[in-house]
């Protein structure tokens, strides 16, 4: 079978995981790293046995595919050109930056014959995996995920950098338009939102209440899901899932607490939970999320099949985060308007002026690396 011919855009942090794992694979020839960063894209290069480049000019016809890890102020531009030249893709999430922008990619992809994934890893968990195959008609989604400050992608705020993953996780769930969005959020560290809490309303009458931060000294990853077949906890980190399905007395409604006798009142005490929410837990073994969103990359570009996280999911939880993000903006606080400040921090603008990263061929801006 021919090798897919490929690059990597992007030689951050998560660019280099993904440069190493594509230089491993027996299916894939890395050809190229692109970094405006010297030191970047020789140092990824040199550990991958690729060519390091400044900017893709003259590459895009030497490629099937291609992965772009740049910050996500420069997703748009950069993979559009991919796309418009056929080059396969797979974008690091957010997709890009707006709804107007993730149509116009979806839209490129379609016309060209491209696949788009977009890298919501999170799909690839197998406690996720096992859950969300035993979801049916979820009434109620709760979601945490806190982490430190990385001092990476500070292009975007904890919206598009965390809860985006909680977002599109939830989408794949619920099937339906979204009715209602609240949100509430604030800065610490600079000019966007560095905590963020948003509640989701849909038509069928799920609500998913989403809280997200990325200046906490917890790492947490977690999600509660209520529904119809019952109640599931899924530990992100940890791999594992916890069950609780109701008995069928429950779910027919035969269980009459009034009718108890004194005596069944003392059984159930000690005996309610083992008897009529019977618990189930399970773990499951460490895998490479990232190797197995690769796998399904390259199978999409093989087969012809769309990808587990096509350009239009990626799309939809960008719209979602993009409404998200409209309501932080106008919640007030204190009776005025003050955005993502709130009552923590003011505003204090861009972190970093423009131009941040540029990777197109006629740029001579010195780059600033934010994010990738």
């Amino acid at each position: 079978m021919k090798k897919l011919r490929m690059a990597v855009v992007g030689a951050g942090r998560l660019g280099g995981f993904h440069a190493q794992k594509l230089a491993a694979r027996d299916d894939v020839e890395l050809l190229a790293v692109v970094d405006p960063s010297p030191e970047n894209r020789s140092r990824v290069a040199a550990e991958c046995g690729a060519v390091a480049r400044a900017d893709h000019a003259g590459l895009l016809d030497q490629l099937d595919a291609a992965v772009i890890a740049a910050p996500t102020c420069l997703h748009y531009t950069i993979a559009r050109e991919f796309l418009e030249a056929g080059v396969h893709l797979l974008v690091e999430k957010p997709l890009c930056t707006s709804r107007s922008e993730a149509d116009e990619l979806v839209s490129a992809a379609r016309r060209n014959n491209a696949v788009l994934q977009v890298g919501h890893v999170e799909r690839f968990n197998p406690a996720f995996r096992a859950a969300a195959e035993e979801v049916s008609e979820p009434k109620y989604i709760e979601t945490v995920r806190t982490s430190g400050f990385t001092f990476r992608s500070t292009d975007v705020g904890v919206v598009l950098d965390v809860m985006i993953h909680d977002i599109d996780l939830v989408l794949s769930m619920v099937r339906g338009p979204l009715r209602k969005v609240d949100a509430l959020g604030f800065s610490v560290l600079g000019g966007h939102e560095d905590v963020a809490n948003a509640r989701l309303e849909f038509e069928c009458g799920c609500v998913a209440a989403l809280s997200a931060s990325r200046v906490s000294d917890e790492q947490v990853r977690r999600m509660q899901v209520w529904s119809a077949a019952g109640f599931m906890g899924i530990d992100f980190a940890a791999r594992g899932v916890k069950f609780v399905r109701p008995s069928e007395t429950l779910r027919r409604r035969r269980f009459d607490v009034d009718r108890l006798t004194p005596e069944e009142v003392e059984h159930y005490r000690v005996h309610f939970a083992e008897e009529h929410l019977p618990r189930e837990t399970k773990s499951f073994d460490a895998v490479d999320a990232l190797v197995l969103e690769q796998d399904d990359f390259v199978e999409s570009i093989r087969t012809g099949r769309r990808p587990l996280v096509c350009g239009e999911a990626g799309r939809d939880a960008l719209s979602v985060a993009g409404q998200i993000l409209a309501r932080i903006d106008a919640h007030g606080w204190n009776g005025t308007l003050n955005g993502p400040a709130g009552p923590l921090a003011k505003s204090h603008g861009h972190i970093l002026p423009a131009p941040h990263f540029d990777l197109s061929p006629s740029s001579k801006a010195i780059p600033h690396k934010k994010a990738g």
